[in-house]
C-alpha cells in the first residue's frame, strides 16, 4: 500500500464523460460539448480522447479546464497523467492497463482526484488498497462506448463495492441512461458516469438537467 494518505472527497451524483471519439460521429466539437454539459449543471467532467493525437488532446484539455474554472466544475483526464498535469486538470482516471496508481499519485500529488476502473471482485479488493479517490465499477449494463467492452457486472458488483468501500466514492459506469440511473444509485453507487446517453435528444445541456433531476430524488 502507498504511504500517501487520501481522504475521500464527496462527488456530485453525475460524472459526465466527454468522449472525443464518439463526438466525431455526432458533429460536436469537444469543447462545445463540454460547455453544454457544464451549462446543464455537470460539475464533474472527464475528457476521454483515446484516439486523439497528443496535440489535439492538450488543446481540448486546456479548453475544458478553462471552462471548468468558469463553471465551477472539476475536470478529470482519462489515462494521460501528462495531459492532466499540463492542463491543470483536477484529476486523472485510470484503467486496469494504465499507469499504476502509485506512480500516478506521485505525479498528480495528494490533492488530485484519481479514479480506477474495476470489473471484478478481485480487482475491487486490489483497488481498495490503492491511494485512489474513487472506484469506477462497470460496465453495469451493456455498453457500446468501448470497442471491446468488459463483461457486464450488473448492479451486484455495485452493491458489493459500496459495502466494502468504507466511505470511498463508488461510481457506476456502462450503459447508464436516465431511466436506469436511479437504480444504480439505489444499489449503492455515489455517482453515475454517463457517456452515450448524454447525446440522447441532441441537447446535452437539457439531458444533464434531466439526469440531475432524477438523481436528486
Amino acid at each position: 500500500m502507498s504511504p500517501v494518505s487520501i481522504r475521500p472527497a464527496p462527488l456530485p451524483p453525475l460524472y459526465a464523460i466527454v468522449d472525443a471519439d464518439l463526438l466525431v460521429h455526432h458533429g460536436w466539437k469537444v469543447p462545445k460539448f463540454a460547455e453544454a454539459l457544464m451549462r446543464g449543471g455537470a460539475r464533474l467532467v472527464q475528457l476521454r480522447a483515446k484516439s486523439a493525437t497528443s496535440g489535439d488532446a492538450i488543446v481540448w484539455a486546456d479548453a475544458i479546464v478553462s471552462l471548468g474554472t468558469r463553471y465551477g466544475a472539476t475536470i478529470i483526464v482519462n489515462d494521460r497523467a501528462d495531459l492532466a498535469q499540463l492542463s491543470g486538470a483536477g484529476g486523472l482516471h485510470l484503467g486496469q492497463d494504465d499507469l499504476p496508481v502509485d506512480a500516478a499519485r506521485r505525479i498528480m500529488g495528494s490533492d488530485a482526484l484519481i479514479g480506477l476502473s474495476i470489473h471484478t471482485q478481485r480487482q475491487l479488493e486490489v483497488a481498495l488498497s490503492e491511494p485512489i479517490s474513487y472506484v469506477a465499477v462497470g460496465p453495469v449494463f451493456e455498453t457500446h462506448s468501448k470497442m471491446a467492452p468488459d463483461a457486464v457486472v450488473g448492479l451486484e458488483l455495485i452493491a458489493q463495492a459500496a459495502a466494502r468501500a468504507e466511505g470511498l466514492p463508488v461510481i457506476g459506469i456502462g450503459g447508464i441512461t436516465v431511466e436506469r440511473a436511479r437504480d444504480v444509485i439505489d444499489a449503492g453507487a455515489t455517482s453515475v458516469a454517463v457517456i452515450s446517453d448524454l447525446l440522447t435528444g441532441g441537447n446535452p445541456e437539457r439531458r444533464v438537467a434531466e439526469f440531475l433531476a432524477v438523481l436528486s430524488r
